[in-house]
């Protein structure tokens, strides 16, 4: 049977090529699903083969629309051979029911990713598996050195990234017609990523796109807008099309295993982002809008945040970052997060650990076990200092070798700047009035880390507990320490019982046995100490070291 499929190479003109439909497949990705193999004809489909950004173009066959284009077969083929799934299956992503050639299925095409774990399990030799047409992932205003840190994030999901631009909205966006380009809208301001597909059927204000998954994410609320095409980029490998994103024209409501469907109309609300870079060169601001879905928001946060830090003018390497972040979210406090971060030796940026410092925070946010949250708003202000300033602490002596119980010594702390001279600094801790003579006490002097691990136990390197609500988990990331921070901590040999995000101080043994093996395994652990009190010293820089002295009270 010969065909013909619509898509776009070029501007905005819809060009007709044609196909021949090489057979049925029956039963090829699942049981009664079946797929429609064709070969492309024609001078640019030869030229191209089936190119990244083509999934979704209405395939006709007879006059009638078929489905849509939605797979290739094999890398470096010599002829353009492709999958097309059949409408009805495309029009029932949409909860549309049609007529498909071939059978239907609740099925859907294979996705790269299960495609090449079929094929690296089965032993077969790569490049001749059917899977879906790469989905090209536009970025506008962002660097290849910045994309490439997240390549790993990125890689098997399907996408081709492909850099871009933005163009402005125009009256005609939404009169979107078989053929056309339109996307899904990730990141859009001063920088922007969007997917792009071709428009397989609009039914009214419905839109079918595709063919095949963006991510598989089910049903959605992400902001649609129009993809305008500049040209299509010929490659043995991978030819994709270049395309800048026009304005919003809808909503994308699902993202199934047959097609992205969409709605036209008003777009949803997405995550506003300001991300501050100060230095000595000046001041750079940057607005973006991150779309708001679990498991999308924290690495395109992350992305976002690391190219609009070291991709400007006003930031270099080799520099100590300041890092002050705000996350405003309806109905709960604004969660806080305030740390700093020293160059190192090795080549990674020295902007990824604020990155990722934030994406762990927003991901703590999103998979909590209690609520939905709502952000309302990300602020990041991230000061740049000339230099490495680190501190390493080296030793600590007390002014007197024992204490009585509720007296206040003065402690003394040698810490040694990063190739610099080392330096005194001075801070007093106050021995308990209940203190029993005779007790001995543990003064231990350290950064961060070692000051959460010693006061909570297995989690304490996370700085992670089970907090009983999205409120107590709020207040646990705003009171976690701080790596600027020289702290000293007076440990007193009592124990201590941790039970989810609570730290329980000086527990009587038979409240210990009294509550033995009733929690959940994991959710209690019993600390041998106590953290009686804690004082810390600021830093201008991040803090590495841990000292123990021990105190005997007379």
């Amino acid at each position: 049977m010969q065909g013909y499929a619509y898509t776009i190479f070029a501007g905005d003109q819809v060009e007709k090529f044609d196909l021949e439909v090489i057979g049925v497949m029956p039963n090829f990705l699942g049981p009664k699903q079946s797929i429609i193999l064709v070969q492309l004809k024609g001078q640019k489909v030869e030229h191209t083969g089936v190119v990244a950004g083509m999934s979704g173009s209405p395939v006709y066959i007879e006059g009638k629309l078929a489905g849509a284009l939605s797979l290739k077969l094999g890398i470096f083929t010599k002829e353009p051979i492709a999958g097309v799934t059949p409408i009805a299956d495309v029009l029932a992503g949409g909860g549309i029911s049609g007529n498909s050639v071939g059978g239907s299925s609740p099925q859907g095409p294979i996705s790269n990713g299960l495609a090449n774990e079929f094929s690296q399990r089965a032993g077969l030799q790569g490049g001749a598996e059917l899977h879906s047409i790469e989905t090209p992932l536009v970025f506008s205003g962002f660097q290849t050195s910045a994309i490439q840190k997240f390549s790993s994030q990125l890689d098997g999901l399907g996408f081709v990234a492909a850099q871009g631009g933005t163009t402005p909205a125009r009256p005609d966006d939404a009169k979107l017609a078989p053929g056309d380009m339109a996307g899904m809208v990730l990141v859009q301001g001063d920088v922007s990523i969007n997917s792009a597909c071709t428009v397989t059927a609009v039914r009214g204000d419905r839109v079918f796109l595709c063919g095949h998954p963006f991510l598989n994410l089910g049903d959605v609320q992400l902001p649609m807008a129009r993809s305008r095409v500049l040209t299509t980029l010929s490659s043995d490998m991978a030819s994709t099309k270049i395309v800048n994103v026009g304005g919003p024209i809808g909503t994308i409501t699902g993202d199934h295993l047959t097609a992205v469907t969409g709605k036209l109309g008003a777009a949803p609300a997405m995550i506003p982002l300001e991300l501050t870079t100060k230095s000595a060169l000046g001041e750079k601001v940057i607005h973006a809008q991150i779309v708001d879905h679990p498991k999308l928001t924290p690495l395109l946060v992350a992305l976002t945040a690391f190219n609009g830090l070291t991709q400007n003018v006003v930031y270099g390497e080799g520099t100590t970052l300041k890092l002050n972040a705000e996350i405003r979210m309806k109905g709960h406090a604004p969660v806080e997060i305030e740390n700093r971060f020293a160059p190192g030796d090795s080549l990674n940026p020295d902007g990824m650990p604020v990155a990722l410092s934030i994406m762990n925070v927003v991901m703590r946010l999103f998979t909590n076990q209690f609520e939905p949250v709502k952000i309302e708003n990300i602020s990041v202000h991230v000061e740049s200092v000339p230099g490495r300033q680190s501190y390493s602490i080296e030793s600590a002596w007390l002014e007197k070798g024992e204490a009585a119980p509720g007296e206040t010594l003065r402690l003394r702390v040698l810490v040694r700047p990063y190739r610099g001279a080392a330096r005194i600094e001075e801070t007093t801790i106050k021995v308990p009035d209940q203190v029993m003579r005779g007790t001995n006490l543990r003064v231990m002097v350290s950064d961060a880390d070692w000051m959460n691990r010693a006061s909570r136990g297995f989690a304490g390197g996370l700085g992670q507990g089970n907090p009983a609500g999205i409120d107590p988990l709020i207040a646990l990331i705003n009171r976690e320490r701080r790596n600027d921070r020289l702290y000293v901590g007076l440990f007193v040999p009592s124990p201590t019982m941790l039970w989810d995000d609570k730290e329980l101080p000086n527990v009587p043994l038979s409240q210990i046995n009294a509550i033995d093996g009733r929690p959940g395994p994991g959710t209690v652990q019993i600390l041998r100490e106590s953290l009686a009190s804690e004082a810390n010293v600021a830093m201008s820089g991040p803090v590495t070291g841990i000292v123990s002295l021990n105190l005997p009270v007379r």
